[in-house]
Protein backbone atom coordinates (compact mmCIF):
# COMPACT_ATOMS: atom_id res chain seq x y z
CA UNK A 1 0.00 0.00 0.00
CA UNK A 2 1.48 3.69 -1.14
CA UNK A 3 1.12 5.75 1.26
CA UNK A 4 -0.81 9.58 1.01
CA UNK A 5 2.64 11.29 0.41
CA UNK A 6 3.40 8.95 -2.56
CA UNK A 7 -0.68 9.13 -3.72
CA UNK A 8 -0.11 12.95 -3.99
CA UNK A 9 3.25 12.50 -5.62
CA UNK A 10 1.70 9.96 -8.35
CA UNK A 11 -1.30 12.64 -8.43
CA UNK A 12 1.04 15.68 -9.56
CA UNK A 13 3.12 13.33 -11.82
CA UNK A 14 0.19 12.27 -13.68
CA UNK A 15 -0.97 15.99 -13.47
CA UNK A 16 2.33 17.37 -14.68
CA UNK A 17 2.33 14.96 -17.76
CA UNK A 18 -1.08 16.34 -18.99
CA UNK A 19 -0.49 19.89 -18.34
CA UNK A 20 3.27 19.37 -20.73
CA UNK A 21 1.75 17.47 -23.35
CA UNK A 22 1.54 19.59 -26.47
CA UNK A 23 3.76 22.71 -24.73
CA UNK A 24 7.68 23.54 -24.43
CA UNK A 25 8.24 21.42 -21.64
CA UNK A 26 6.79 18.17 -23.46
CA UNK A 27 10.09 16.53 -24.63
CA UNK A 28 12.08 17.13 -21.22
CA UNK A 29 9.67 15.91 -19.56
CA UNK A 30 9.12 13.05 -21.36
CA UNK A 31 12.47 11.44 -21.69
CA UNK A 32 12.65 12.13 -17.70
CA UNK A 33 9.50 10.38 -16.97
CA UNK A 34 10.43 7.82 -19.44
CA UNK A 35 13.64 7.13 -17.77
CA UNK A 36 12.38 7.28 -14.24
CA UNK A 37 10.06 4.60 -15.12
CA UNK A 38 12.56 2.76 -16.69
CA UNK A 39 14.98 2.62 -13.83
CA UNK A 40 18.05 1.90 -16.45
CA UNK A 41 16.17 -0.73 -18.75
CA UNK A 42 16.18 0.59 -22.22
CA UNK A 43 13.58 -1.57 -23.45
CA UNK A 44 11.32 -0.46 -21.00
CA UNK A 45 11.99 3.54 -21.44
CA UNK A 46 11.41 3.26 -24.84
CA UNK A 47 7.44 1.86 -23.88
CA UNK A 48 7.29 4.10 -21.92
CA UNK A 49 7.99 6.81 -24.13
CA UNK A 50 5.53 5.32 -26.71
CA UNK A 51 2.97 5.43 -24.24
CA UNK A 52 3.09 8.87 -23.30
CA UNK A 53 3.25 9.48 -27.20
CA UNK A 54 -0.31 8.12 -27.30
CA UNK A 55 -1.09 10.47 -24.18
CA UNK A 56 -0.06 13.54 -26.22
CA UNK A 57 -1.88 12.46 -29.52
CA UNK A 58 -5.12 11.41 -27.10
CA UNK A 59 -5.10 15.16 -25.47
CA UNK A 60 -3.96 17.04 -29.02
CA UNK A 61 -6.51 15.64 -30.94
CA UNK A 62 -9.56 15.49 -28.62
CA UNK A 63 -12.70 17.68 -29.62
CA UNK A 64 -12.97 21.00 -27.52
CA UNK A 65 -15.96 19.52 -26.11
CA UNK A 66 -14.15 16.36 -25.20
CA UNK A 67 -10.63 17.80 -24.21
CA UNK A 68 -11.52 18.12 -19.89
CA UNK A 69 -12.21 14.60 -20.26
CA UNK A 70 -9.69 13.05 -21.78
CA UNK A 71 -7.24 15.58 -19.62
CA UNK A 72 -8.71 13.77 -16.84
CA UNK A 73 -8.63 10.36 -18.19
CA UNK A 74 -4.94 10.59 -18.97
CA UNK A 75 -4.24 12.23 -15.72
CA UNK A 76 -5.89 9.43 -13.58
CA UNK A 77 -4.61 6.95 -16.05
CA UNK A 78 -0.70 7.99 -15.33
CA UNK A 79 -1.61 8.54 -11.69
CA UNK A 80 -2.30 4.94 -11.23
CA UNK A 81 1.03 4.38 -13.33
CA UNK A 82 3.04 5.86 -11.12
CA UNK A 83 0.89 4.36 -7.69
CA UNK A 84 1.62 1.22 -9.15
CA UNK A 85 5.40 1.58 -10.09
CA UNK A 86 5.78 3.07 -6.43
CA UNK A 87 3.74 0.12 -5.04
CA UNK A 88 6.25 -2.05 -6.83
CA UNK A 89 9.20 -1.12 -4.88
CA UNK A 90 10.67 -1.84 -1.48
CA UNK A 91 10.92 0.41 1.21
CA UNK A 92 14.43 1.68 0.13
CA UNK A 93 13.82 2.25 -3.51
CA UNK A 94 10.72 3.88 -3.17
CA UNK A 95 12.21 6.46 -1.58
CA UNK A 96 14.59 6.57 -3.72
CA UNK A 97 12.23 6.49 -6.90
CA UNK A 98 10.31 9.37 -4.88
CA UNK A 99 13.33 11.86 -4.72
CA UNK A 100 13.81 11.01 -7.98
CA UNK A 101 10.35 11.59 -9.22
CA UNK A 102 10.31 15.16 -6.85
CA UNK A 103 13.17 16.10 -8.80
CA UNK A 104 12.05 15.01 -12.09
CA UNK A 105 8.96 17.17 -11.35
CA UNK A 106 10.82 20.30 -9.82
CA UNK A 107 13.02 20.45 -13.36
CA UNK A 108 10.12 19.95 -15.43
CA UNK A 109 7.16 21.56 -14.27
CA UNK A 110 6.14 24.90 -13.77
CA UNK A 111 6.05 26.48 -10.49
CA UNK A 112 3.25 28.96 -9.35
CA UNK A 113 2.26 29.12 -13.35
CA UNK A 114 -1.28 28.76 -14.36
CA UNK A 115 -3.17 27.80 -18.01
CA UNK A 116 -6.38 28.62 -19.22
CA UNK A 117 -8.56 27.46 -22.79
CA UNK A 118 -9.72 30.32 -25.36
CA UNK A 119 -12.42 32.66 -23.89
CA UNK A 120 -11.33 31.83 -20.12
CA UNK A 121 -9.87 34.26 -17.28
CA UNK A 122 -6.70 32.59 -15.56
CA UNK A 123 -5.46 34.63 -12.59
CA UNK A 124 -2.07 33.60 -10.86
CA UNK A 125 -3.32 35.31 -7.21
CA UNK A 126 -5.76 37.85 -6.10
CA UNK A 127 -8.20 39.19 -8.21
CA UNK A 128 -11.33 41.44 -7.50
CA UNK A 129 -13.70 41.71 -9.70
CA UNK A 130 -16.43 44.63 -8.72
CA UNK A 131 -19.60 46.25 -9.93
CA UNK A 132 -21.39 48.96 -9.00
CA UNK A 133 -23.92 51.56 -10.09
CA UNK A 134 -26.11 49.57 -11.99
CA UNK A 135 -22.47 48.39 -13.89
CA UNK A 136 -21.27 45.03 -15.46
CA UNK A 137 -18.22 43.73 -13.95
CA UNK A 138 -16.71 40.22 -15.37
CA UNK A 139 -13.59 38.53 -15.70
CA UNK A 140 -14.92 37.16 -18.99
CA UNK A 141 -18.43 37.32 -20.93
CA UNK A 142 -18.94 34.94 -23.78
CA UNK A 143 -21.76 36.01 -25.46
CA UNK A 144 -22.52 39.48 -24.57
CA UNK A 145 -24.55 41.73 -21.84
CA UNK A 146 -26.88 44.21 -21.81
CA UNK A 147 -27.20 46.94 -18.91
CA UNK A 148 -30.88 48.76 -18.66
CA UNK A 149 -34.51 47.88 -18.10
CA UNK A 150 -35.36 44.46 -19.94
CA UNK A 151 -37.77 44.98 -22.49
CA UNK A 152 -41.08 42.97 -21.97
CA UNK A 153 -42.22 39.82 -23.86
CA UNK A 154 -44.15 40.09 -26.56
CA UNK A 155 -47.52 38.61 -24.73
CA UNK A 156 -47.68 35.84 -27.45
CA UNK A 157 -44.49 34.62 -25.94
CA UNK A 158 -46.24 34.08 -22.37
Amino acid sequence: MVDEVLLALAASGGTAVVTAAGTDAWSGLRQAVARWFGRGDAERERMELERLDRSATALQSAEPGELERARIRQEASWQALFEAAFEALDGVERDQAAARLRDVLARYTPQGSVTAGPGSLVVGGNTHVHADNNSTAAGVINGGARTGTPTEPDPSQG
